[in-house]
């Protein structure tokens, strides 16, 4: 494990750097001596966006999703926008919850199909829930058809936070999602549901009779991983391991390898602290935990991550690009092997939401639409070009 800085010696002080605060103070980001390696060119703009991806085969178009309920088709070239029907008409919008990631199938040049994650409401309860649709591009309006819900966290409680509900495809071919623990604690370590943990399906939500729990039955089967609080930046690096940015506590964001059948202790342990002040016993107190391979406290606020493999930027390939919304910026991560240092950041002078590479190894951000930024798509282009 590598630590960026310490365990929290005010609880003020990380509270004005968490997300999970509305209205909180943000700390200014740190550059890690370096400047902006490119210019930014806006793309469009939107209301509190959440996600974006690229349709497979069509280099210009992306889609992206705003937390309040729409999805988007968008041509990165001319900055067009076009309302993608069909969405589901169910989302629960508070707090954290709304539309969430969006990514296309592997199967998307045969099938069309493309995941949305979303929050869903029962009276006072609410979940995530992942869905497939068929994104169908051949007339004037595109459009989702025949949306079906495939997953939803188990169970659903009340409050308005910790879905995570990010979504990634591995090269097995699998579903892999991240499932917060709901601001629940204990969730996060019963092992017979599914929240607090990554989740592994098959591509029409089965579970794999290949889990690590898979003879447990029932939801509990469907954990690729445990004791996780609310990762929302995953992605497989280029040697194909799963790597997840988690937001700690008070303190302790985290960054793991999530490996399969692993424990990672929370609510048990964190290096971070619970908000009301009461200690969390650190990693190193219960080793037979899996420990992060970096701690950041203060914290970044992960919200995104991507294994960067283009060619604008020569010097990040390989690494894991974060965006970060309290640290306002990309936090860039080296990999090599089981561990893992952050080797410098890149001021944005806003909350980054998303981070997403193009079909061509170009780079886009999406700011969080919050009091100091617009909810803005964003390319970044190389200084010099």
């Amino acid at each position: 494990m590598r630590t960026v800085g310490f365990k929290a010696a005010t609880l003020a002080l990380v509270i004005g750097a968490c997300s999970a605060s509305p209205g909180a103070s943000q700390e200014p980001p740190a550059s890690a001596g370096e400047g902006q390696p490119f210019t930014t060119q806006v793309v469009a703009d939107f209301t509190s966006p959440w996600a974006m991806t690229f349709v497979p085969g069509r280099a210009n178009q992306a889609l992206v999703t705003e937390k309040g309920g729409k999805l988007f088709l968008v041509d990165v070239g001319t900055g067009q926008r076009q309302e993608v029907s069909g969405v589901p008409g169910n989302i629960r919008v508070a707090g954290q919850g709304g539309l969430g990631d969006v990514v296309a199938a592997p199967d998307f040049a045969r099938t069309g199909n493309i995941y949305l994650s979303f929050a869903e409401g029962e009276g006072e309860l609410s979940g995530a829930a992942v869905g497939i649709g068929r994104l169908v591009l051949d007339g004037a309006a595109p459009r989702l058809e025949n949306f079906r819900v495939i997953w939803r966290q188990q169970p659903k409680v009340t409050g308005g936070g910790h879905y995570s509900h990010r979504i990634a495809v591995g090269p097995d071919g699998k579903l892999y999602i991240s499932s917060g623990e709901r601001q629940k604690f204990e969730p996060a370590q019963d092992e017979n549901g599914n929240l607090g943990r990554i989740v592994r399906l098959n591509l029409d939500g089965s579970v794999p009779n290949d889990n690590p729990w898979a003879r447990r039955g029932g939801v509990g089967a469907q954990a690729w991983t445990m004791g996780n609080r609310n990762v929302l930046g995953f992605a497989f690096a280029p040697d194909g391991k799963l790597w997840g940015a988690e937001m700690g506590p008070a303190g302790g964001d985290e960054f793991n390898q999530l490996e399969r059948g692993s424990n990672y202790g929370y609510p048990i342990v964190s290096d971070g602290d619970h908000y009301d002040g009461r200690v969390i016993p650190d990693h190193r107190t219960r080793p037979e935990f899996n420990a992060p391979e970096i701690v950041w406290t203060p914290v970044i606020s992960p919200s995104s991550m991507i294994f960067y493999t283009g060619k604008d930027f020569p010097e990040w390939r390989g690494q894991a690009i974060i965006g970060g919304l309290s640290s306002q910026g990309l936090v860039r991560v080296a990999v090599d092997g089981n561990g893992a240092r952050e080797v410098g950041r890149v001021p944005m002078g806003a909350r980054i939401r998303e981070v997403e590479q193009g079909p061509n190894g170009e780079l886009y951000v999406l700011e969080d639409e919050r009091a100091q930024s617009q909810g803005r798509l964003l390319r970044l282009v190389p200084n010099g070009r």
